[in-house]
């Protein structure tokens, strides 16, 4: 996404006031997202060693960032993508009934990103994960889950209006579930980036379904990684999928904005499934998916909601650099400071 200077941009709150936003914003957000989800904190690691299968591959395309590490024979680690598969082996050694779960700071490093007003090397987000029984591994969980999510994103907003009555909600009452081929079906013409624009921009806010399998045009309507995610088994909507993307319509700069990405993990039967599709048969052999064909692994459903994407929605902030500090091309950083934009 090429950068977007919105027209006649206004500072709704100075740097040191929005440093104090984002505290309490992060602070109220976990607090409520744990109570809701019956979630207890837990530390996460920075870096997992490579070759366990435990790191996250995103869309299958990103390099994680990496280093030897010296004392154990220059053994290569790397930085984290996300924590998917390491939460879930968190449920297990811990034991985590069904219906309760865990959530923590997930802090990570994606240096094949594009850098523009929503995406960053450095990603910050709260990753969760839930036991959930097999009855469990249902689209009508997983919608559930949503909307318990984006009644504490509403709640949040609410708060940020009483704390700053000048920034006015702008979130609909409720969030709008869209299947990917649906989409596909009311836009034919368009790319799944402007699909996800015409939808967000009319509902306010959705949460598109069935994200990683072919749709009937032969092409997925996004990437995902085939070992965390299900996005092969088939739905009650006469779908498939049981995974998906919370999306906002964000009104500062007119595009659609990925808040979440989550959805019910795979089990014994979809694991192999998806790993055949993706042609990665071989990843059965590794660590984490050893123990999830063996039984070793509890059912889960989980995500990851972005932080600074969060604080830069609800403040309505125009870049994500508004709210974190990070790098930017130096063109970038003068661009934004000529129209009022000021990165941390």
């Amino acid at each position: 996404m090429a950068l977007i200077i919105p027209k006649q941009y206004k500072l709704k709150l100075l740097p040191e006031t929005t440093e104090q936003a984002i505290k309490t914003l992060k602070v109220c957000f976990q607090d409520k997202l744990s109570k809701a989800l019956n979630l207890r904190r837990v530390t996460a690691p920075l870096f997992v060693l490579t070759g366990t299968g435990i790191n996250d591959d995103l869309n299958g395309m990103e390099r994680a960032v990496s280093f030897p590490i010296k004392c154990m024979g220059d053994r290569k680690a790397e930085v984290v993508h996300s924590l998917a598969k390491w939460k879930r082996m968190k449920l297990g050694a811990y034991g985590i009934a069904p219906g309760y779960g865990l959530y923590t700071d997930m802090n990570a490093i994606r240096a094949d990103e594009d850098l523009d007003n929503l995406h960053s090397l450095y990603v910050d987000q709260w990753d969760w994960e839930q036991t959930i029984l097999p009855e469990n591994r249902t689209l009508s969980y997983l919608k559930e889950v949503v909307n318990n999510i984006y009644e504490q994103i509403k709640a949040l907003e609410e708060m940020v209006y009483n704390d700053f009555p000048h920034i006015t909600p702008v979130l609909p009452e409720k969030i709008t579930f869209v299947h990917s081929e649906e989409l596909l079906q009311q836009y034919p013409d368009l790319t799944p980036k402007e699909r996800e624009a015409a939808a967000a921009k009319k509902y306010g806010a959705i949460f598109i379904i069935g994200i990683g399998n072919k749709l009937s045009n032969g092409e997925p309507h996004d990437g995902r990684a085939p070992d965390y995610d299900d996005w092969i088994s088939h739905n009650s909507d006469g779908y498939t999928g049981l995974n998906g993307d919370i999306i906002l319509w964000n009104q500062v700069l007119e595009c659609p904005f990925e808040l979440s990405s989550m959805g019910i993990r795979v089990d014994k039967e979809s694991l192999l499934r998806q790993l055949d599709i993706c042609g990665c048969p071989q990843r059965k052999n590794l660590e984490f998916h050893k123990a999830l064909l063996d039984g070793s692994l509890p059912l889960s459903i989980g995500g990851g909601i972005g932080q600074s994407r969060l604080c830069m929605f609800l403040l309505q902030k125009a870049h994500i650099g508004e709210v974190q500090a990070s790098i930017w091309p130096e063109e970038q950083i003068a661009e934004c400071a000529k129209n009022n934009i000021i990165l941390l």
